[in-house]
């Protein structure tokens, strides 16, 4: 693998991540897409999602504020866009923050858009992008799908680096115990690397949580950094991604959570773009043994933006 590949995978992007509902089942996939649709024709519903976007992770009274709805209101359209999975709610304490969730925009994106001609999606090709933009003071990336698969078969997927080269372009090897290595492999038959990944929690069919690396220096050479940009980058503070898995019924439900960042992390601007790609494609691959093709961005030919350590 070279450089350029390299650094791709390092950052969680080279295959570029319900809420609190836990009795609602998983509909199928053309009532998903009816809910999906259903969601964003009110203009009040959009309105919350751009508030989201705006500043992610807001409370109700936060949501609630300067707008001229009444508090009912507002939760009545935030229960129709959590039913769509458009919005995803984490507990932070006694607060419960809600999340823009990019999981169905990128479903829909990564499946349909590649079919037709692009002219006529072009709305909801906006739409997917700016549902993964992180803006400026976040710190964190909440992403949440459903996969009809089995906690199992999902653990094995998330800790199996013959599955994780599959969808992900890398191998992860450890023995997944709660302070061990986790070795990164390039590709098959590659050299296992310590880039300082380690296991932080370890609940089989349950939750996995691992350290994320911080910037390697064939990052400096692939993207053009000075020693002086470098030095500055690797004082982000280290992350973490945690999984959670919970089975519902016939179906899983996945949510991943990658924090721990400074407010405009570049780290967190590389894996926001990296995420929605690489679950996607997990999903894809436990529900048809398949892998999606990657879009045309992604490739390894393809030239990555010179200051851009995500893409």
């Amino acid at each position: 693998m070279g450089d350029r590949a390299f650094a791709r995978a390092l950052t969680g992007s080279q295959m570029a991540a319900y809420g609190e509902q836990a009795a609602i089942r998983l509909p199928d996939a053309a009532m998903e897409m009816d809910a999906i649709f259903r969601a964003l024709a009110d203009p009040s519903r959009r309105r919350l999602l751009d508030r989201l976007n705006e500043r992610n992770g807001q409370t109700l009274r936060e949501l609630c504020a300067g707008l001229d709805m009444a508090r009912q209101s507002v939760t009545k359209h935030l229960v129709i866009l959590e039913a769509a999975n458009l919005v995803t709610t984490v507990r932070r304490g006694r607060e419960k923050l809600h999340h823009l969730n990019p999981a169905p925009i990128n479903d829909i994106a990564e499946r349909w858009i590649h079919r037709y001609d692009r002219q006529r999606v072009h709305a909801l090709a906006d739409l997917k992008r700016a549902l993964e933009d992180q803006h400026m003071g976040q710190t964190e990336f909440v992403y949440v799908t459903y996969i009809r698969t089995t906690p199992e078969r999902l653990w094995q997927s998330l800790t199996d680096p013959s599955f994780t080269l599959r969808y992900w372009g890398i191998g992860m090897d450890s023995d997944w115990r709660v302070g061990s290595p986790i070795r990164l492999q390039w590709g098959p038959g590659q050299e296992l690397h310590d880039i300082e990944q380690v296991v932080l929690e370890s609940e089989p069919y349950r939750r996995l949580s691992y350290r994320w690396h911080n910037y390697q220096p064939e990052h400096a050479a692939i993207f053009g950094w000075s020693e002086e940009t470098f030095a500055e980058l690797v004082k982000e503070p280290l992350s973490k991604v945690t999984f959670d898995i919970e089975p519902m019924g016939g179906t899983v439900k996945l949510t991943v959570i990658h924090d721990g960042f400074e407010p405009d992390s570049e780290m967190l601007k590389g894996v926001s773009s990296g995420w929605p790609t690489i679950l996607s494609n997990l999903k894809t691959l436990l529900e048809t043994d398949e892998t999606l093709p990657l879009p045309a961005e992604m490739t390894l030919d393809h030239e990555a933006p010179a200051a851009a350590p995500g893409s």
